[in-house]
């Protein structure tokens, strides 16, 4: 991993759960209203301690070369200088994110 290239903390909403996920690449797709994140980092490190966590999200983001995911899912994008540890935390109490449109088309003129 060279230290000289851009890196990203992406949080999201999916399934009532707070997804923490970093990127090197996050931009805006050719579908208006998603979030492209591609080449997601892992810990690569081979070491006895393991985070089951992390190792869950690696797990289910294996042989994912792209994900893509709806703007009004995005918390946060952050660039940062080092990964920390990649993370699925369940939303709790009672409050939810109620989806709302990216684009409201105004009104057309009356006849």
């Amino acid at each position: 991993m060279t230290e000289d290239k851009v890196l990203y903390r992406v949080r999201f909403i999916s399934q009532d759960k707070v997804y923490e996920i970093y990127a090197r690449e996050v931009y805006q797709g050719d579908l208006y209203g998603f979030v492209v994140i591609e080449d997601l980092v892992f810990d690569t490190n081979k070491t006895v301690v393991v985070d089951p966590g992390e190792e869950k999200l690696k797990t289910e983001f294996e042989g994912v070369t792209q994900t893509i995911i709806p703007m009004h899912s995005i918390i946060r994008i952050d660039e940062v200088e080092k990964r920390g540890t990649a993370k699925v935390v369940e939303l709790k109490g009672n409050v939810a994110q109620f989806p709302s449109p990216i684009y409201t088309p105004g009104r057309t003129p009356e006849s």
